[in-house]
């Protein structure tokens, strides 16, 4: 049995494929592929730095690539992203550079929150993507907030408010949606479901048939698809992106993913997870299945794919080698960001 046998194949004709990318399909799945590649490629020199000690702090999105690359490639300029732990490729996607990031993960002298952030926590104004916070589910109501922003100010973009399973049970979810589903606000509400809440499965969450059904509660559309098949994801985030910009308000789209890796690399899969789960994940490989897809309609010739990945591994590696040879901020950033200007210090008083 060879490698391709092993994944799940897409189930899409050209013709069909043609009819959501255009005459020219070829080209955006290559482009897809590649930012897919350097996304994986990245994730995996990340964690092996953590476990060398050479970084704090890392949560991989090694299995939710056509999810975050489809957002980056279908979303417009002036929409606006809400993360959630694992979407740090739409900003790169978007435009935020590699080595930013990394100098981001790094917390060195040219990291734009200047060291003060959590590793995996990046901000990118410049792309529209807002830092998280490792609280749970707060970029949901913040999402709305924003959108509620662009409608008052009309500016066309659309808010994409990312989430997992688990902030599904976080009160911001409840307020975010309620508020959107009222205002019929410009937003998209994007949960990647990867089934495990750090240890908890998705069954422990609710009692819901899925998770998109709880959109009907607020009277916004929810839509289960396969977060595994770019073409899927691509679509679907199209038209509810398309809908939310004509203004005809929120949807809600449940991605069903794999979690490939750890949560995070403080995490230890193998002492929750069936022993299976591997196994079925590597079916459901988003980049592998975009992978055999291409290569068995003349896509993705092995010289192509050769060199994608080879620059991916090249991508990767100097942004490291950048980062690694970036100083860590200096005192006198302390103040950066904080104050309008400066306070002085002032003399001790004698005595």
């Amino acid at each position: 049995m060879s490698e391709a046998d092993t994944v799940d194949p897409l189930p899409y004709s050209p013709s069909e494929v043609a009819q959501v990318f255009g005459e020219r399909w070829n080209e955006t799945l290559v482009k897809a592929y590649h930012w897919m590649v350097l996304g994986r490629a990245f994730d995996a020199r990340m964690q092996a730095l953590q476990r060398q000690g050479r970084i704090g702090f890392y949560g991989a999105a090694t299995g939710q690539e056509a999810v975050n690359v489809s957002a980056g490639l279908v979303s417009r300029a002036e929409d606006w992203v809400f993360p959630g732990l694992r979407e740090q490729l739409v900003a790169v996607v978007r435009g935020f550079p590699l080595v930013d990031y990394a100098h981001s993960i790094f917390g060195d002298a040219r990291d734009p929150a200047r060291g003060r952030q959590m590793p995996c926590h990046p901000t990118a104004r410049r792309v529209h993507y807002v830092s998280m916070s490792s609280v749970i589910g707060t970029q949901i109501s913040q999402a709305v907030g924003l959108a509620y922003a662009l409608r008052l100010r009309r500016d066309p973009g659309v808010s994409l408010a990312f989430f997992g399973d688990g902030a599904t049970s976080s009160n911001d979810f409840h307020a975010g949606l309620n508020l959107a589903g009222v205002l019929q606000l410009p937003v998209v509400f994007v949960c990647a479901n990867n089934q495990w809440a750090i240890s908890v499965p998705v069954e422990r969450q609710t009692a819901s048939t899925t998770l998109a059904s709880k959109a009907a509660a607020y009277g916004i559309p929810g839509r289960r698809l396969d977060g595994t098949d770019f073409v899927a994801v691509y679509r679907e985030l199209g038209v509810a992106l398309r809908d939310a910009r004509s203004g005809n308000g929120p949807t809600m789209l449940e991605l069903l993913t794999y979690r490939m890796t750890p949560h995070s690399s403080s995490d230890d899969p193998t002492r929750y997870q069936p022993a299976d789960w591997a196994r079925r994940a590597v079916r459901l490989d988003p980049v592998a299945r975009l992978e055999r897809w291409m290569t068995e309609h003349g896509a993705l010739p092995e010289r192509l794919r050769s060199r994608l990945r080879s620059d991916a591994e090249e991508a990767a590696r100097a942004a490291v080698r950048v980062a690694e040879e970036t100083p860590p901020p200096g005192p006198d950033t302390l103040t950066e960001d904080v104050y309008s200007s400066v306070p002085s210090r002032g003399a001790p008083e004698a005595g």
